[in-house]
């Protein structure tokens, strides 16, 4: 492929990372050399360099340098998937896709997983433009939200980071929960485990983060929360319900592999999801998991 101009007219363009223009562009072409050809320069607009952080305005010209690309893998979607996601939809309009994801299905492909669920959205719909609004972990299920439009995950996204979307989730701890710990804001820490896994702590250097959390049933060996986040840091529950000596059941990553008995899940549901648009605001609820209510149902009184 020799060198490639492109004009920015279409509206779901405007406003984009030139990095994330470019890796929907050039698929199949690794990141670290998307990054590698903005440093040296090779993209150019309107002529000039400009860094990864460049979000590209109407008209704007676009150089891109002749890059090799590996070809795709194909989207890997039977079905019975595509049933199964159907049957998962709890809302879709000319905006929006919101889902109650299943358990084990990874929001988006990867080094080891060729199609998540936006994949195969894209797919299903025939929508290529369809982008992720956030994430959850791949044993996480419940309401995860997609955009169609460039201008409305634009305008989630800033929801997102400026707090103002509500975030609640269901979750089965070990144990009696203590009914006076009610909020925990424990600071966590990112840090590399020595086989290389990123993994989070507790510790004074690390972010602020606030999760609140209310008793909906006590079991024996078990009890069925309700978190609220007040801050998004990278597997906040899990850290901060391990930290009171409670950690998610079915959680291998931290501590709560082992419990009354063995789960084949981790016990971690998103149940709702607030997000202010405009003057109005999107509600989404996603009832419990059929998996994880069931290891429920065995463990409550």
């Amino acid at each position: 492929m020799g060198v490639t101009f492109i004009d920015i007219e279409d509206e779901n363009d405007v406003g984009q990372r030139i990095d994330n223009f470019l890796m929907r562009r050039l698929k199949g072409v690794p990141k670290q050399k998307i990054y590698s050809i903005l440093r040296k320069g090779e993209v150019r607009v309107n002529s000039g360099r400009v860094k990864q952080t460049y979000r590209l305005k109407a008209q704007d010209r676009v150089r891109i340098p002749p890059v090799a690309t590996r070809a795709e893998a194909p989207v890997q979607l039977n079905d019975e998937t595509e049933q199964l996601l159907e049957a998962s939809i709890l809302l879709e309009d000319k905006d929006f896709i919101a889902i109650n994801k299943p358990y084990g299905f990874a929001v988006h492909g990867g080094s080891s997983i060729t199609s998540g669920v936006v994949e195969m959205l894209r797919v299903i719909r025939g929508q290529p433009r369809i982008e992720l609004a956030h994430r959850l972990d791949r044993d996480t299920s419940g309401c995860l939200l997609l955009c169609k439009k460039r201008g409305v995950l634009k305008e989630v996204q800033a929801a997102f980071r400026e707090r103002t979307v509500k975030k609640k989730y269901t979750l089965i701890a070990q144990g009696r929960w203590p009914t006076k710990t009610r909020t925990i804001q424990d600071r966590l820490l990112r840090y590399e485990t020595d086989w290389g896994e990123r993994r989070v702590r507790v510790d004074a250097k690390g972010q602020v983060a606030r999760t609140d959390f209310q008793i909906l049933e006590a079991g024996e060996h078990a009890t069925l929360l309700q978190a609220a986040l007040h801050t998004g840091r990278t597997h906040q529950i899990r850290v901060h319900a391990q930290s009171q000596g409670h950690p998610i059941l079915g959680d291998t990553k931290y501590g709560g592999a082992s419990g009354p008995k063995e789960v084949a899940r981790l016990c971690l549901h998103a149940s709702r999801l607030v997000v202010p648009i405009g003057g109005d605001k999107l509600d989404v609820s996603a009832p419990l998991e059929p998996t994880m209510a069931s290891i429920w149902t065995e463990l409550k009184p």
